[in-house]
């Protein structure tokens, strides 16, 4: 039995996100068919991933582990698990790694990007928040506030089984690419939903439906149930994890 790293890619707008659900199509669900199928399993062959994208969520660079008793090259292993994929979700590494690597706790950082697309057009219609002209310097005013160990539990989805709702956020940043606004922030750690309603509310005070002194009472003064705003699913992509 020996341990495989996988690297995925994957356009969220076909799935209900990652985690297996019993009557849904998602990311870990396909996988671990493909897998099943290839190692000609009788039973299901868990994988185990970095982190859980919501439904709509894409990622470049997803990560895995899993155990397999195979012959097969890691190259070979790749292109059978992509021969039993569906297109819009493809395997883009495999790497044998130590048999105590763990796919999420090891995870050092994670990187996110959120695309925000100035004008209309339907190629984006799955991988952007359509918005009108947005101010850029308040955006970044209120994005290198971001840096440092905070609380986020003001800005992220209340879970009770969470010892903790601190990260640390090591990049915040956003930037014109075009007719695109991006988005990118890299910390240890992300709460449910934190991205999106981090990205919901800073566009809500550069529309002036939220002020800069009430976004940064939810950073100062953590707390649950307050008004924040939700940015759409399909402008989120995990960009990559890193192990170090």
């Amino acid at each position: 039995m020996e341990r495989f790293k996988l690297t995925i890619q994957y356009d969220g707008s076909e799935f209900f996100g990652w985690q297996l659900q019993a009557k849904e199509r998602t990311v870990q669900g396909v996988i671990e068919k493909a897998i099943q199928k290839i190692s000609g399993s009788d039973s299901r062959i868990p994988i185990h991933g970095a982190g859980r994208t919501d439904t709509g969520v894409h990622a470049f660079g997803q990560v895995a582990h899993v155990d397999l008793d195979t012959k097969m090259k890691e190259y070979d292993l790749k292109s059978s698990l992509n021969g039993n994929l569906p297109f819009k979700c493809r395997i883009m590494n495999v790497e044998k790694v130590d048999a105590d690597f763990q796919a999420r706790f090891d995870a050092t950082k994670r990187h996110y990007r959120y695309q925000c697309y100035m004008g209309d057009s339907i190629l984006y219609n799955n991988q952007v928040w359509h918005l009108k002209d947005l101010d850029l310097d308040c955006l970044n005013n209120l994005a290198i506030h971001l840096n440092g160990n905070h609380d986020f539990l003001s800005l992220s989805k209340f879970r009770e089984d969470l010892e903790h709702t601190r990260c640390i956020i090591h990049k915040s940043e956003w930037k014109y690419d075009g007719k695109m606004i991006i988005f990118r922030i890299t910390g240890n750690r992300f709460l449910h939903h934190m991205v999106r309603y981090l990205v919901g509310t800073m566009v809500a005070v550069a529309e002036k439906r939220f002020t800069e002194k009430e976004f940064l009472s939810l950073l100062n003064n953590p707390q649950k149930n307050v008004r924040i705003f939700k940015a759409p699913a399909q402008g989120l992509i995990l960009e990559k994890v890193d192990y170090e």
